[in-house]
């Protein structure tokens, strides 16, 4: 199989979709690999290891999506990319289509097959490509509220921690799934205080034993949720209903009851946002208020550390790249239950419930496309 590999053009994304060490193994199965002129270089990878690996390293993003089979990326195809799609190319990338309709018509009327990393699940209901990015994120967001709630960024003045004689900040975290566990491991360990809500009681059952009762657990509701949020000097949004639009739990009216000049990071932000007054940001414009509450909500967050990133994510993806290289996607999806999962669209036709429901349009079963 061809495989490409452009360089990322979303603001600031600096992640990319194969390592050296990727390249190599795939070339010692027989297979071609198209790499863009610099697209490593983000992430410490400079064109010379991508050579040695056995990569062909080409000038343009034209070049590599005309010549590939297999697209291997990071992130959604931009507005800029969408003229490079094509019938039956198979892009393996994160997509979030829910919150993305033009995106998903574009590949629809391209006719592309497109694989999302965030919707493959395994047997025991984990999402492997989403896992390591999560955690990336999750541990992110609590540096970044903690940067934001200083004075000099616009925030409370409020060191998360705080001193003996001075109470520490508070941290509301929704969703106890890897990004809000992730997160709660950062505030607590920089002595936050912190209350993590969650619908599934058992989940609360576990993070109170791994935490050792050093963070308050709460079924989630509208009162708990409103009531928690007023307290907060810091909300961390980590709720994600895999391929779906992420539900609003914290609604406009609960944000104007928040603390002047505290904090949102809404990390759900991908999939829509758990917040009613978010909307995707970008590092360019990172971001903005509502009611004097400060919001971030850029929507690749990993992306601020892109080595670590990469090779997080790589490790994660790359048998699935090795699967569907050394089997095509028909057959790779036959074998692979968790990769059948991924598949959003498919010879110009939507193919997962979750993005189908999100966007209001028709669904077909992937086994009858």
């Amino acid at each position: 199989m061809r495989i490409g590999v452009p360089k990322e053009v979303k603001d600031h994304e600096a992640r990319v979709g194969l390592v050296p060490s990727g390249v190599m193994t795939l070339r010692q199965a027989g297979h071609r690999v198209v790499v863009e002129t610099g697209a490593g270089e983000g992430s410490s990878l400079p064109d010379e290891e991508y050579r040695r690996a056995g990569a062909e390293i080409v000038p343009t993003a034209a070049d590599v999506w005309g010549r590939a089979e297999m697209v291997v990326k990071v992130k959604e195809p931009q507005p800029s990319e969408f003229p490079l799609l094509r019938p039956d190319l198979i892009l393996f990338t994160y997509l979030h289509l829910a919150p993305l309709p033009e995106l998903t018509r574009k590949l629809l009327e391209a006719r592309v097959n497109g694989v999302a990393y965030e919707t493959i699940r395994e047997a025991d209901g984990s999402l492997p490509l989403l896992t390591p990015m999560s955690e990336v994120a999750g541990r992110m967001s609590v540096q970044i509220g903690a940067h934001y709630l200083e004075k000099e960024n616009g925030g409370r003045g409020v060191l998360l921690g705080g001193v003996p004689g001075v109470a520490p900040a508070e941290v509301v975290i929704l969703g106890g799934g890897v990004v809000g566990t992730n997160a709660a491991k950062i505030a607590v360990g920089l002595g936050a205080r912190v209350t993590m809500i969650d619908r599934n009681l058992q989940r609360l059952r576990e993070l109170d034993d791994l935490f050792q009762s050093r963070l308050v657990t709460l079924a989630s509701n509208a009162w708990t949720v409103s009531e928690a949020v007023s307290r907060a000097d810091l909300v961390i949004g980590a709720v994600l209903i895999p391929g779906a639009s992420a539900p609003r739990l914290v609604t406009r009216e609960m944000v104007s009851h928040m603390k002047p000049r505290s904090v949102i990071v809404d990390v759900a932000i991908d999939q829509g946002g758990c917040v009613e007054t978010a909307h995707a940001t970008t590092f360019s414009d990172p971001v903005y208020w509502v009611d004097k509450v400060l919001h971030y909500c850029v929507s690749n967050m990993p992306a601020a550390v892109p080595h670590t990133s990469t090779f997080a994510l790589t490790n994660a993806t790359f048998p699935y790249v090795r699967l569907l290289a050394e089997l095509g996607l028909d057959r790779a999806v036959a074998a692979s239950p968790a990769l059948r999962e991924g598949v959003n669209t498919y010879r110009g036709e939507l193919v997962h419930p979750g993005v189908a429901e999100s966007q209001g349009v028709e669904y077909h079963e992937l086994a009858l496309a």
